[in-house]
């Protein structure tokens, strides 16, 4: 899988505008990992938030609390790695707010408090 990321890689890299390249050249830029984590853990991030909608009852407190440490854990990892990913960073913080606001709801909700 690796030689065909890197030919299609090279194959982009005739394409990149000059003003794009700096982006496209950085050390966490598209070319690694660093840019592809994020990107696709976004979606965990706004399976999060559209758990809103879900009926409390539904929703697991175990699930959410794990989500929202894993999120802020994380988040402090990527602000000591090398290259610092911001990206990646800001993407877990998110996971962890949105997972302890739905942790709390669920608790409120659990234990017949007012949820907000």
């Amino acid at each position: 899988m690796s030689k065909v990321y890197k030919l299609a890689v090279t194959a982009a890299d005739r394409f990149v505008p000059s003003k794009l390249r700096p982006l496209w050249e950085h050390e966490a830029g598209p070319k690694t990992i660093f840019f592809w984590a994020p990107a696709f853990k976004w979606a965990l991030v706004l399976t999060s938030i559209d758990d809103f909608r879900r009926p409390l009852d539904k929703v697991s407190t175990s699930q959410s609390a794990t989500l929202a440490a894993t999120g802020l854990i994380w988040t402090r990892y990527c602000l000591v790695i090398r290259p610092i990913n911001y990206s990646l960073s800001l993407c877990n913080f998110s996971l962890g707010v949105a997972n302890a606001i739905q942790c709390m709801r669920a608790y409120r909700f659990q234990h017949g408090l007012k949820t907000f």
